[in-house]
């Protein structure tokens, strides 16, 4: 149990990517995975992992499926139209909140839909324990070659971490920075990137290979893998 239960912990899952990779003829966080949409599983894990409240960003137009595959969960959900890009989209999730300005939140892919709750936690905790910033990391493991032009040299890797969600911060901290990176027209990847901008410090904690990004239909049999191994273990 965490050790800051007094705090709120609430959360954005960013759901609005169309999944084209995927060769979907749905939205990805739509996509089945044993059965359950990619979505529900996000959301369950973090509600699993101690988060109270969710907004879910999601395309235009397919509200009626995802409020069927969000139906029932054990905390209250509201899905919101995602905008342009993913910044946009965490943007908005961000304004649709409605929890005090010193809550902490989450900000999570729904592509990202097994990882563990102890994970989640982990995020949570480290905010609630005083960082500005907090995000899950695990090791590279490929060998890495930076490229330059028609030459490449070997990074060490064992300096390189790969970052994953769900990336948190306080609530009211995370929206100024959006906003400072809105105003000066600059473009991000994920929210670590957004509070670094906006001169915060980002604290690592331990992520899971199980929180793998789902983008392509090879992921899929690896979750499916997952799952499989979660149920037997």
């Amino acid at each position: 149990m965490s050790p800051y239960t007094e705090i709120p912990v609430v959360a954005v899952v960013v759901a609005a990517g169309t999944g084209s990779r995927l060769g979907a003829p749905v939205p990805k966080a739509l996509v089945d995975l044993e059965g359950v949409p990619l979505a529900r599983r996000a959301v369950d894990a973090l509600i699993d992992g101690g988060v109270s409240a969710l907004v879910v960003t999601i395309p235009a137009g397919f509200e009626a499926e995802f409020d069927a595959a969000l139906e029932g969960v054990a905390a209250p959900v509201r899905c919101v139209p995602g905008g342009a890009t993913r910044q946009d989209s965490v943007a908005l999730g961000l304004a649709a909140l409605q929890s005090p300005p010193d809550s902490v939140v989450l900000v999570h892919d729904a592509a990202r839909a097994l990882v563990p709750p102890a994970v989640v936690r982990a995020v949570a905790d480290a905010v609630a324990g005083g960082a500005e910033a907090a995000i899950p990391v695990v090791p590279v493991v490929d060998s890495i070659r930076r490229v330059d032009d028609d030459t490449s040299v070997v990074v060490n890797r064992a300096r390189l971490r790969a970052v994953q969600t769900p990336q948190g911060a306080r609530l009211q901290a995370l929206r100024d920075a959006h906003t400072a990176v809105a105003q000066q027209g600059v473009e991000v990847t994920d929210d670590a990137t957004v509070c670094e901008f906006a001169g915060m410090a980002v604290t690592l904690v331990a992520g899971h290979r199980d929180a793998l990004k789902i983008t392509e239909p090879t992921d899929l049999i690896l979750a499916g893998a997952i799952l499989q191994h979660r149920k037997e273990s």
